[in-house]
C-alpha cells in the first residue's frame, strides 16, 4: 500500500523533507540541469524536484492511483494527474527525461511499472531512479516515505533496468545523515564525510540508464545480438553522476 498523498506533502514540509528535497536536487541538478528543451515526466511523488527544469520544455506530474494526486505546480495551469502505474496515459516515446521518486518502493510490481515508463520514453531518453538504499538507516525509519515499502540496493537496481531493456550509465547516493532532526544541521558534513567513510550508510540511491541498442549481425552462420557501433547509444561502464566523490565507485558495476 503507498502512502497517501496527505502524508508525502506533510514529510516535505517539515525541516527532514526539506533537506531530502535539497540533497537530492543537487544530485539531478548534477545530472539533468535545467532539462533544457526536454520533455518531462515526474512518475511516483516527483513534484518537489520539477521545479528545477525551468529550461524544459514540458513538464508532466504522473501520480499512482493508490498514492492520490494533488494539483501541480500550485499557481498556473495544473499538469499532474493520477495514473494507473502499469497503464500511463502516454504515447509511446513521449518524454526524454523521466524521474521516478517514491515510485518503486511500494509498487505492486517494480518491473511492470519501469517496463511502462520506459515505453513512454524518447528513443535517446534518460531515465534516473531514486530509491531507498537497504543499508541506509532511512530506509528504516517509519517516519519517513524512504521507510516503506521495499529498499534497494545498486545491483538490484542494475538488474532491473536491464530486464526492462536498458543499461545503467550513471549512479549516486545520498543522504547520509541519519533520519534524526537533532542533526539536521550536520547535513553537509555528514554528505562529505559518508561518501567517502561509509558509502554503504546512503539513504537513498539514484541511478541512471538509456536504452541499449543492438544490431543482429551472421557469425558462422548463426545470427547473434552485439551492441551496435554506429548508434549514440551504445552502452558506457555505469559511472558516478558528476559532482560524487570517487571513492564511492564500485569496480563490480563495469560490464562484462
Amino acid at each position: 500500500m503507498r502512502r497517501s498523498i496527505e502524508e508525502l506533502r506533510a514529510f516535505y514540509g517539515d525541516p527532514s523533507g526539506a533537506l531530502v528535497r535539497r540533497l537530492l536536487a543537487r544530485r539531478l541538478d548534477d545530472a539533468w540541469g535545467e532539462a533544457t528543451g526536454c520533455d518531462v515526466l515526474g512518475l511516483g511523488y516527483a513534484t518537489p524536484w520539477l521545479d528545477a527544469f525551468v529550461g524544459a520544455r514540458r513538464v508532466v506530474a504522473a501520480m499512482p492511483g493508490g498514492q492520490g494526486v494533488e494539483p501541480w505546480p500550485l499557481a498556473g495551469r495544473n499538469r499532474s494527474l493520477l495514473v494507473d502505474d502499469r497503464r500511463l496515459p502516454f504515447a509511446a516515446g513521449t518524454f526524454d527525461r523521466i524521474l521516478l521518486i517514491h515510485a518503486l518502493e511500494e509498487a505492486d510490481d517494480a518491473r511492470a511499472l519501469l517496463a511502462e515508463a520506459v515505453r513512454a520514453m524518447a528513443p535517446a531518453g534518460r531515465i534516473i531512479l531514486a530509491a531507498a538504499a537497504r543499508g541506509g538507516l532511512w530506509s528504516r525509519a517509519e517516519a519517513t516515505p524512504f521507510g516503506h515499502g521495499r529498499p534497494f540496493t545498486r545491483g538490484q537496481l542494475e538488474r532491473l533496468v536491464r530486464e526492462v531493456g536498458l543499461e545503467p550509465t550513471a549512479w549516486s547516493q545520498t543522504l547520509y545523515m541519519p533520519p534524526w532532526t537533532p542533526l539536521l544541521p550536520l547535513a553537509d558534513g555528514f554528505e562529505q564525510v559518508g561518501r567517502r567513510l561509509w558509502p554503504g550508510a546512503a539513504g537513498v540511491i539514484m541511478l541512471e540508464a538509456t536504452r541499449q541498442a543492438y544490431a543482429r549481425i551472421r557469425v558462422n552462420g548463426a545470427t547473434r545480438a552485439v551492441r551496435d557501433p554506429t548508434t549514440t547509444l551504445a552502452p558506457q561502464p555505469a559511472t558516478q553522476m558528476p559532482g560524487t566523490a570517487r571513492d564511492d565507485l564500485d569496480a563490480s558495476a563495469e560490464r562484462p
